[in-house]
């Protein structure tokens, strides 16, 4: 019989739970990397803001049902008006009639003269071949992207004190503390995306702001609920520290969380590709885009950054703190869930000092580093890995105090 020793692969040691990647000790790496996000989007943020939509702004929307072209009209504008060449020009498809409209906005500042505004009306007329009555314009005020704002901003603040009852109460205090952290991680990355990419916040983009808080806390709390789980488990034998208990939380959940936020975004990845881009119907764009960004943001806090920073805060507790300090001397192995089963065998012995017990079900070392031989009582057959100098030649011996058998009696032949 063939046995089959070949690795499996890395997908499938994911979903058998046989990973054993190291989140908690790399945290350097992970921080980094977002600490660099972070700080590149703040400089942004100062040096030239979010692109607000003109619900925030206040201004102008001019709209007409033309087959141009956005550089001809950004063209025809600009003629008309010095400075609207700098506006928003957008092209809205039906996708039931096909008919393309050209809106173009202008913020409050711009639009103020009347004699200007209709120069601009007048411009986008001449490009359409209609007259001017047909092009729409609307006044758009600043005050309702203001409410919105507010009301968002009142959502959020009452949406964070209610979940940090909740994960202080269900956990504790420093779970509270890396969920939170993770949380305003996220803020401050998707923000930092939209002042880099330029891409327009409107009163759609808040709304899933407030939806990718939920999905990133999601994921947090699956991966803390493990991680308590396993604290009395495994941790509760001292021969863990707390980080090796978070990377083997993390590896048992990981193919979950990516599953998790792979089966949300591609619904969201479906509605910005097909529905924005392909139907034209850009109402989606802002929505879906902040979607995009927030979920994939929130998969990457919930694994790199909340459960690293938890493993940090709880190795200063005295408890996990001396556990690290005997512990530091022996070996470090990457435990994954499958060989974690084991881990109530360990011994404190070091694995690799002679006759040493390996933990997690390997052969222990004999006096020559070499495993040891197993011991056979000639009761039973051979174990496996048994030498043949450990198997003894004479009989197996009587236990002390037991009464010989009786030699059986035989029978005279007729």
């Amino acid at each position: 019989m063939t046995v089959d020793t070949k690795r499996p692969g890395a997908f499938r040691r994911l979903f058998r739970g046989e990973t054993s990647f190291d989140f908690a000790g790399r945290w350097r790496r992970w921080f980094a990397i977002s600490g660099t996000v972070i700080v590149v989007g703040l400089i942004s943020l100062g040096v030239q803001g979010l692109n607000f939509s003109i619900d925030f702004k206040g201004g102008t929307v001019w709209s007409v049902p033309s087959n141009a072209s956005v550089s001809t009209v950004r063209s025809a504008v600009g003629a008309a008006v010095p400075g609207f060449g700098q506006s928003t020009i957008q092209i809205l498809t039906n996708s039931l009639t096909h008919q393309r409209t050209v809106q173009v906005e202008a913020a409050a500042k711009v639009t103020g003269n009347q004699a200007e505004v209709a120069a601009v009306t007048d411009a986008l007329a001449k490009v359409a071949h209609v007259s001017p009555n047909a092009v729409t314009l609307s006044d758009v005020g600043p005050s309702w992207g203001s409410i919105i704002t507010d009301k968002a901003i009142e959502a959020v603040i009452a949406f964070l004190v209610a979940v940090s009852i909740y994960i202080w109460l269900r956990f504790e205090g420093k779970m509270a503390v890396a969920a939170l952290t993770a949380l305003v991680h996220d803020i401050l990355v998707t923000v930092g995306i939209y002042s880099l990419s330029g891409f327009q916040v409107s009163p759609d983009t808040v709304i899933a702001f407030l939806t990718i808080l939920g999905y990133s806390l999601y994921d947090t709390i699956v991966v803390f609920d493990r991680v308590q789980e396993n604290t009395r488990g495994l941790a509760s034998s001292n021969k863990l520290t707390y980080s090796d208990t978070v990377n083997i939380s993390m590896n048992q959940v990981l193919a979950r969380s990516l599953n998790t936020s792979l089966v949300a975004i591609l619904p969201i990845l479906s509605i910005l590709v097909v529905g924005a881009w392909i139907l034209g119907a850009t109402a989606l764009e802002d929505f879906g885009l902040a979607l995009v960004v927030g979920l994939t943001t929130g998969a990457y806090s919930s694994i790199f950054i909340a459960s690293p920073l938890l493993a940090l805060m709880k190795e200063r507790e005295p408890r996990y703190s001396e556990i690290r300090r005997r512990l530091g001397s022996s070996p470090r192995r990457k435990l994954t869930p499958v060989m974690a089963a084991g881990t109530g065998d360990l011994e404190d012995t070091p694995a690799d000092a002679p006759g040493g017990k390996a933990p997690l079900g390997e052969a222990p070392l004999g006096e020559t580093g070499l495993p040891a031989e197993t011991p056979y009582d000639g009761r039973s057959s051979p174990p496996v890995g048994a030498s043949a100098g450990s198997i003894p030649l004479r009989a197996p011996s009587r236990p002390s105090g037991a009464v010989p058998p009786r030699p059986r009696k035989k029978g005279r032949k007729r």
